[in-house]
């Protein structure tokens, strides 16, 4: 059965919910957790997307971000997702799936929605009872490890 493509609007910035293969607690690794970060990061700094919040809990993946101007949200999906099974293939030597197929989204609608959604990730960790500060918890933007991009619409800006 084929997968539905998912809407996207261009310039749209999107919550996106991805998670591991059956479940699987990958992320409770902290080597695990920073390979994940890096790849999102490597891709930000390529230019491919900004992202403007995330969490990688020990099992899913939560994000907001912007695709580049020529980066569909698919493609945003695919540099995360396939990037970082990659790299966990060759770091760790796995020979099973990481990723559960296909994603969640929801697209930001205005400066409502996206506080509402930035508050849902910094506390995921914290509803989860991993930490009780967000900050505390080390694979998210609340620890403040990786420089989180402004939104477009907010800032003015223009996507990548």
């Amino acid at each position: 059965m084929a997968r539905p493509k998912h809407r996207a609007t261009p310039g749209g910035t999107y919550f996106i919910t991805t998670n591991t293969w059956e479940r699987r607690a990958l992320f409770v690794t902290r080597e695990w957790a920073e390979t994940l970060e890096a790849k999102i990061f490597e891709y930000r700094d390529k230019g491919e997307y900004l992202v403007h919040r995330y969490v990688v809990m020990p099992d899913h993946l939560h994000v907001i971000l912007t695709p580049g101007a020529s980066t569909t949200l698919e493609r945003a999906a695919q540099l995360i997702k396939g990037g970082s099974s990659y790299d966990m293939g060759v770091k760790f030597a796995t020979k099973f799936p990481v990723w559960q197929p296909g994603l969640t989204q929801h697209l930001i609608r205005d400066q409502a929605d996206y506080d509402s959604h930035m508050r849902y990730i910094d506390m995921n960790p914290v509803k989860r009872r991993l930490v009780t500060q967000p900050e505390e918890y080390a694979p998210c933007s609340a620890h403040g490890r990786y420089r989180m991009d402004l939104w477009p619409v907010a800032s003015g800006a223009e996507a990548p």
